[in-house]
C-alpha cells in the first residue's frame, strides 16, 4: 500500500464537503482501499490523505476525465491540486 497526501484550493468548503462525500465509487476505481482521511482550512484549503494499492492506477486515475469531472462539481480548483507520494518511514 502506498500512502498518498493530496492538497487543493476549492471555491467553497462546505459544497467541496458535500461533493467529496459522493464519490465512494470514484475513490475506489481509483483503488483506495481504506477510509479516507481528510481536513478542511479556511478559508479554502483542503487536504486528503488515502492509501492507494496501485500508485500508477491513482495517478492516471487522477487525470481521468471522471475525476475532472467530479472536482468540478466540487469546486476544486484544478491548478491548485498537488499530490504528494509518501516514500519515506521513521520506525519507532
Amino acid at each position: 500500500m502506498t500512502r498518498v497526501i493530496l492538497t487543493a484550493q476549492v471555491e467553497d468548503l462546505e459544497k467541496w464537503e458535500r461533493g467529496f462525500r459522493s464519490h465512494v465509487e470514484l475513490f475506489r476505481s481509483m483503488g483506495v482501499q481504506q477510509s479516507i482521511q481528510y481536513t478542511m482550512v479556511a478559508p479554502n484549503t483542503i487536504a486528503i490523505t488515502s492509501e492507494v494499492a496501485d500508485i500508477g492506477k491513482y495517478l492516471k486515475m487522477l487525470q481521468s476525465p471522471e475525476t475532472a469531472a467530479a472536482m468540478d462539481v466540487d469546486g476544486a480548483i484544478k491548478e491548485t491540486v498537488q499530490v504528494f507520494v509518501l516514500d519515506k518511514v521513521v520506525e519507532l
